[in-house]
C-alpha cells in the first residue's frame, strides 16, 4: 500500500515529511536508510514523521539518514509549520516550539540556549565558552545546546576548513557522548555571520537552523555580535534574533519540492 509524503526544504536543507497523525507508521532503521538515500529512495537530509501530541498541536519525530533520531531541527520545524498551516505549537524531543507562519517565511521561537556542560552533554566538566581542545587547524571552540548538541569554531575563512574530513572526526569524538553538530563560522560584522555545518548523523548540509542559532548564541556570549544577525549558509540566509526573554527566534523561507507516494 502506498503512503503519501511531501518533500520540502528550508534553504536546501531538505525533508521528506510523513503525516502519521491518523495512521501510525513503523519505520525500522533499514527503512529509514533506504527512504533517505538519494539514489534508491526519496532522498533527504532528514525524514520527518508527524504524530499526535498531548502537549502541543502535533509531535514532530526527526530521523537522520543513519537511522538515529535528532532532538531538534529548526528548518524542519519551519517546513512542518508551513505544511500544517496557522501558527502551530510543535513538540519535539527537545520540547515544544512555537511557530509563526506567513506567506513567504516562518519564524520559530527556538527557546533559550543552554551552556551547561551537562546539557550538551560533554564527557566531563569544561568551560563551554572556550573549550581547551583542538582538532588542527580548529581550536578553542564554544559549546552550546539548542535542544541538540553543538560545537562552534570561529575562523577567518570557513571555506578554507576541510569540514568534510574534520566533521565526522569531531562528531564522533569521545568528548561528546551523544555525538555533536559541528559549526564553522566567520563573523563578518556585528550583524552578519557566515556558517558551514557538519550535521550529526547527516553530514554536510546546505543549512542548519539549530546550528545557526547555536552559532549566534556562542558569538553573542563572546560579545562578537549584536542582538540580531543574518546567518549566511551555503543554501541561503536565516535571521536569528535574541528576544526580551532570552530565547532565540529564527526566521527564514521554506519551499515545497514535490508531493508523492511511496511503498513502505
Amino acid at each position: 500500500m502506498s503512503t503519501r509524503f511531501i518533500k520540502m526544504h528550508g534553504l536546501g536543507n531538505d525533508f521528506a515529511i510523513f503525516d502519521s497523525r491518523q495512521t501510525p507508521m513503523l519505520l525500522p532503521e533499514a527503512r529509514i536508510r533506504l527512504l533517505t538515500d538519494r539514489r534508491r529512495g526519496i532522498g533527504c537530509d532528514q525524514l520527518i514523521v508527524l504524530e499526535p501530541s498531548t502537549r502541543a498541536d502535533l509531535f514532530m519525530r526527526i530521523y537522520n539518514p543513519d537511522g538515529s533520531q535528532a532532538e531538534a531541527c529548526g528548518n524542519a520545524t519551519r517546513c512542518v509549520a508551513h505544511f500544517v498551516g496557522g501558527n502551530p505549537r510543535i513538540e519535539t524531543l527537545a520540547g515544544v516550539l512555537q511557530a509563526t507562519a506567513s506567506d513567504d517565511a516562518v519564524t520559530i521561537d527556538m527557546g533559550q540556549p543552554d551552556f551547561k556542560w551537562q546539557a550538551i552533554p560533554l564527557a566531563y566538566a569544561m568551560d563551554t565558552l572556550d573549550l581547551p581542545v583542538a582538532w588542527a587547524p580548529l581550536e578553542r571552540p564554544a559549546a552550546v545546546s539548542m535542544g541538540n548538541p553543538h560545537i562552534v569554531f570561529f575562523v577567518e575563512d570557513t571555506a578554507a576548513i576541510p569540514l568534510e574530513t574534520l566533521g565526522p572526526e569531531i562528531e564522533a569524538d569521545p568528548l561528546f557522548p551523544n555525538r555533536v553538530n559541528v559549526n564553522i563560522a566567520t563573523v563578518q560584522a556585528p550583524d552578519r555571520i557566515v556558517l558551514r555545518v557538519w550535521e550529526r548523523g547527516a553530514g554536510l548540509t546546505l543549512a542548519c537552523g539549530s546550528g545557526a542559532c547555536a552559532t549566534f548564541a556562542a558569538a553573542r556570549r563572546r560579545k562578537l555580535v549584536g542582538p540580531r544577525v543574518t546567518v549566511s549558509l551555503p543554501g541561503g540566509d536565516l535571521v536569528i534574533a535574541e528576544t526580551a526573554s532570552g530565547s532565540l527566534s529564527m526566521t527564514g523561507p521554506v519551499a515545497t519540492s514535490f508531493r508523492g507516494e511511496t511503498d513502505l
